[in-house]
């Protein structure tokens, strides 16, 4: 899995790094076949003006799926990336079960 993390008008620290991809990988370690690429995008949306502003948008590149967006904005943004990863496992899990559940129905899918 290809982690890419992207930020504007602020550095990457690298607790802030080690932070979000622990993250990624504890929330999507069980779907990591499915996955091709992850790009987290970290903004700060108000700038200096404060409040809940500090967002993670996640877009992650799916084999035989549509691409998958989440996003969480708060105003810590290791809160933010812990809801966006946590709110995109929960996610993928049910799109690949949705997904394999169709294929079983339509005689795709050969159970073990």
């Amino acid at each position: 899995m290809q982690i890419d993390i992207e930020t504007s008008d602020f550095p990457v620290t690298e607790a802030l790094r080690d932070h979000a991809e622990r993250q990624l990988l504890f929330a999507l370690t069980c779907c990591g076949e499915h996955i091709r690429r992850v790009v987290m995008r970290l903004s700060d949306v108000n700038g200096p003006r404060g409040g809940p502003d500090k967002r993670c948008r996640l877009r992650l590149k799916l084999a035989g799926l549509p691409d998958l967006v989440v996003e969480d904005t708060q105003t810590d943004l290791y809160v933010a990336i812990d809801r966006a990863t946590d709110r995109t496992g929960r996610t993928l899990v049910r799109k690949i079960g949705r997904r394999q559940t169709l294929l079983r129905h339509v005689g795709l899918l050969v159970s073990d």
